[in-house]
Parts: C-alpha cells; structure tokens; sequence
C-alpha cells in the first residue's frame, strides 16, 4: 500500500531526515577518504585541515605572524610540515640546499606574480631563462667590485644620516634611528638607480613615498593571499578598502618609479650618457636579444626600490637596538672601532681587522633577518625526495630562514642575541645561515647592503659610544616586536635612541 500526505507523522518525517543526513554525511565521509587515498602528500606530517585548506596560513600571513606560526607547526610535527593541500614547509639544512641549489634548480613558484603582480622582473619571475638574462644585465654594477663606482655617493648619504641623528637629538632629546636609516637607504638606492636621490635625508620629514614604502610588504600580503579577489576588485574598482588600498599604494609605486626614470633620462640627454652611471646604464646600452622592455626596466627599478630600502634599514634598526640594550657588547664593539680613524672610508673597514664588526652584523641577520617569510619554489618534473617524503612534481616546497636561523642544534640558546657566537662557527651554522636567500636566486642586493651594514654601524657608534635605549614619548621594546610580512618591520614604526 502506497503512502499518502495524510499517512506521513512527524515520526516518519523525523526518521526520513535523519536517513538524509546520515546518507550525506557518509557521501561526505566517502570523498574526504577517496580524495586522501588519491592524496599523494598525504603522509607529509601536519595538522588535519591542511589537507583540504590553507586559510589558516593565510589569515597568519595577512596579520603578520605566519612565520611564527609555521615555526610553531615545526615545533609539533618536525623539519617538514604540511601548509595546505599543495605546499609543505621544510626546516632541514640538508633539504634547503637541495632545494636552492644552483643547477636543477627548483623554480620560483608563481605565488611570485601575485605577490608583486603585472610585469615580471629579477624578484617575481619564474622563467629561469628570464631571470638569467635579466641578472646577466643587473648582476655586475651590484657586484663587490661593480660598487666600487659608487662608494663616494654611499659614504656621503651614511653621514648625511648620522647628521641628521644628531640634529634631531638635540631638539627632540632622542633620534629615531628607523626613520633616518630608512631615509639613507631610500637615498642610497634612488641615488644608484636614478642618478639622483630622493632627498629623504636633506627633507628629514616622513611624506606619502615613505609611508608607502612602510605599507608594501602588508599590501603585498593581501595580494598574494587573494590574488583572484585583488583581480576583481582592480578591474571592476570595487571599493573594499583593504585591497582598494593595496592596489592604490602599488599604483603609486610604478608611478614613483616611471617618474624616477624619466628624471634621470632628462639628466642623460642634458649632460651625457655616461654623467651619472647608475645600475640600470648597463641595461640602457643593451641591444638585440639581451635588451629588455621600458615596462620591464620600469619594474625592476620599482622591485630595486623595495628591496634596496626597508631591508636594510630595518637591519639596521634592530642592530642599534640590540647592541644598545647590551651594554656588554656595545663597549667590545665601540672598542674596537677605536682601530677606525674619524675619517674613515669603506676600505677602512675591510683593510682594518674588525672581526667583531662582522660577528654583530651577521648575528642581526640571523636574529631579525630582513625576509623573514618562507621563500616558495616549484618541485621540477620528476619530484623529489625531501626529509624522507616524496614531494611530486609542481607542488610548493617552501624553507623561511626564520626558522633555519633558530634551528638550537646550530644556535643554542637561539633567541639570544650573543655576536660572539660567530667567533668559531660551526659548519651547521654555516648551513643553516641563509639571511639573503640562496642559489641563482640569492639576493642580488647583498654586496650593497652589506656595504650599508658596515658603514652605516660603524658611522653610528663611532659618533654616538655612549647610545642607549631612549624612554621618550613612552618608547618601549614593545615597539620593536617583530611584525612579520614578507619583510621584518617593529611594529611601532620607531625605534628610539639617547644618544648621550
């Protein structure tokens, strides 16, 4: 006998949707397990929801606190972790140099486009044959040898600095430290990409262009977390304003460099090709098939003037910081400076022996690296074999030094900040130090700030021995705490410093 509306009771009605739900629900249950079986990252070690989802990776990376995050995962599940469905952090010296390694490299993972979109250059691409040509144009003016041009132009922007510290100080009671190196290395890098500065340091005032320097690394969170929303909102101008705003300020900055180029082709045809060489003039004079576009010359003298600012100077930010918060070092240090005359040029500092110059610098770049983040690359066709997993060809397999640099078989006690440690490094030290990257994708820029590092370091505490930590306007080291975007940043945006 057939069932009609008036025969169905609440009883019948509550048992059919329960057989309904409990249907769908082992359907769900069916797919989660099929699609584990068919999982080939499966077995990688790491919390449940990273088979299905990296939401959480995300919110911590917008926030500014993913590699604390991935280095507590680490802490749980050992040197490789699952991140998502298609990436795996590792934290092994072993497998980081198998993936950085200079031949068979693993490629830049296209996570790279939508961090700094448009235009590929030197730091987002991840056509290899590209990069190689574009480093080939860009690689010898930034070489130890190559900056030797520029040297005068360095010294003179590192006392400009140091000037205005001391100016500041003696109407203020205290100079803040991250605006003036921030301001030399803005200078440095306009000066050395464009013929002229930006004259940050002769302004002293913080303007839009700083502020948007301050703003890049959180903007590009935004970007590279939801590239398809950052799309759509770009091309259909939808105001929501997070990301209304990171494509304003990412607007600006092309416009910063195109402006900056223009500028100095004007100086060019007025005093000649060769007046003020820069490190773009290579690419200037580069023909056939080694030339590039005036959009990817734009671009990369864009990624030069992120990447050559806020790096270094926040390097240098937390180096004053915590040699001052030590009076211990700060006296070995001061003390061995003593070897440098008043006057003392760049060659003073690599003539003269200054070991503990080194330790201190080298140490600043493990504890507080300026590209704290995981740094992701494709796995090549084939696969490969990391840390006891087979990771299959186009998966994500990221390393961030954050967590190499805290690696405690290679540092012990590795939150302290202790120079001394460098004294008689280890090879595991050696192997887990990778503060500018490495591979054929290291960082282009480290010979110059590691000109900026010395210099600037030396300047600062031959004329300020008796620097410490200022309390002024309630200045405390609650704003040196780390915000960790791309690029290390105190979230106070200040950094302090009494300099008597």
């Amino acid at each position: 006998m057939s069932t009609t509306a008036m025969d169905i009771t609440p009883e019948l009605l509550k048992s059919s949707n329960l057989y309904a739900w409990g249907t769908l629900g082992l359907v769900a249950i069916l797919l989660l397990f099929s699609s584990n079986l068919n999982d080939p990252i499966a077995n990688v070690p790491g919390p449940w929801y990273t088979k299905w989802t990296d939401l959480l990776a995300k919110y911590y990376w917008v926030t500014g606190r993913k590699p604390s995050y991935i280095h507590d995962l680490h802490h749980t599940y050992g040197p490789i972790v699952r991140v998502g469905p298609r990436e795996v952090y590792i934290a092994d010296t072993k497998a980081a140099q198998s993936i950085y390694k200079i031949k068979n490299e693993f490629p830049k993972s296209r996570w790279y486009l939508d961090f700094v979109p448009f235009v590929e250059t030197l730091f987002n691409t991840p056509d290899i044959a590209l990069h190689r040509r574009f480093r080939r144009l860009l690689s010898s003016p930034l070489s130890e040898s190559g900056l030797k041009t520029f040297l005068p132009q360095i010294e003179h922007k590192v006392n400009l600095a140091i000037q205005g510290m001391g100016e500041e100080h003696k109407t203020r009671g205290a100079t803040d430290v991250y605006k003036w190196w921030l301001f030399m290395t803005t200078d440095v890098i306009g000066e050395l990409s464009f013929g002229e500065s930006f004259r940050m340091l002769e302004s002293g005032k913080i303007n839009q262009y700083i502020t948007d320097l301050q703003s890049a690394g959180k903007m590009g969170s935004y970007r590279s977390a939801f590239p398809s929303l950052f799309g759509f909102i770009a091309r259909f101008h939808i105001p929501l304003p997070m990301l209304s705003k990171a494509r304003v300020i990412l607007q600006r900055m092309r416009n910063y460099s195109a402006e900056s180029l223009r500028r100095h082709q004007a100086i060019v045809e007025k005093e000649g090709p060769d007046s003020r060489p820069t490190v773009f003039s290579k690419v200037y004079k580069a023909e056939g098939e080694e030339s590039i576009s005036p959009d990817h010359v734009r671009s990369n003298a864009q990624s030069y003037i992120v990447a050559g600012s806020d790096t270094t100077s926040n390097t240098l930010t937390y180096l004053v910081w915590s040699v001052c918060r030590d009076p211990g070092i700060k006296s070995r240090l001061v003390k061995e400076l003593e070897l440098l005359s008043d006057d003392f040029t760049y060659d003073d500092t690599r003539s003269i022996h200054l070991p503990y110059l080194e330790h201190v610098i080298d140490e600043t770049l493990r504890r507080f690296p300026a590209a704290p983040s995981g740094l992701p690359r494709e796995v090549p066709e084939g696969g490969a074999e990391l840390c006891g997993y087979h990771i299959p060809a186009g998966y994500t397999v990221t390393t961030q030094n954050y967590s190499l640099h805290r690696d405690a078989d290679a540092f012990p006690d590795p939150e302290r900040f202790d120079p001394s440690r460098w004294e008689n490094p280890t090879q595991a030290m050696k192997d887990a130090f990778m503060p500018f990257g490495g591979g054929s994708r290291i960082c282009i820029g480290l010979h110059l700030a590691k000109v900026e590092l010395r210099l600037g370091t030396a300047r600062f505490f031959k004329a300020f021995p008796n620097a410490k930590m200022s309390s002024l306007e309630g200045m405390s080291d609650d704003d040196m705490f780390p915000k960790l975007f791309f690029l290390i940043n105190p979230q106070g945006h200040r950094c302090l410093i009494d300099l008597q």
